[in-house]
């Protein structure tokens, strides 16, 4: 009997995070080359849209706007699409990712990410539904325009603010 495993074992010693599209420098990372940038944590309130919230979170690893910082958006840039090492996508217009909203995370509560929860590596978007904060990601592409990924495509919001109960497209 064939089996398929869900949950992915990612080998840090292989991994890249890459941020290409409309930006300046396309650029990859490698886990070391992550560790190196300046480290940023996030501490809140996190929101999945099956209705659950979990109070008082903290996640460490880099701000999205270094990343940014580093591969330079071009202007015309007005959206992205986070892709998983599964092939997963999730998009959001670029200021949902700025400003100090969104993180590449290895840390959670101080200690390494479990796989299960998307470990080493996911996105962290905390302020919209979890489902935005991809597991196990390995790129981040600029758009001038919105694609929706995954979840997006078979009926879920496009945004996902959860203080609007965006939970599915048309809420």
């Amino acid at each position: 009997m064939l089996t398929a495993e869900v949950t992915p074992r990612l080998d840090t010693s292989t991994w890249t995070m890459t941020v290409d599209g409309l930006v300046r420098e396309s650029r990859s990372w490698s886990w070391e080359e992550m560790h190196q940038l300046p480290g940023s944590e996030f501490a809140g309130d996190i929101h999945c849209v099956t209705t659950w919230s979990k109070l008082g979170t903290r996640f460490g690893g880099v701000s999205v706007d270094e990343l940014l910082r580093l591969t330079g958006p071009m202007p015309h840039a007005t959206h992205a699409l986070a892709t998983s090492t599964t092939g997963y996508t999730t998009n959001f217009p670029l200021d949902h990712l700025t400003g100090g909203k969104a993180w590449i995370a290895w840390t959670y509560e101080g200690e390494p990410l479990p796989r299960e929860h998307g470990g080493p590596v996911r996105l962290l978007v905390p302020h919209l539904y979890f489902w935005k904060s991809a597991k196990w990601i390995t790129r981040l592409t600029l758009l001038d325009h919105d694609q929706p990924g995954f979840w997006e495509q078979n009926g879920y919001h496009d945004l996902g603010d959860p203080w609007l109960e965006q939970r599915y497209q048309g809420d």
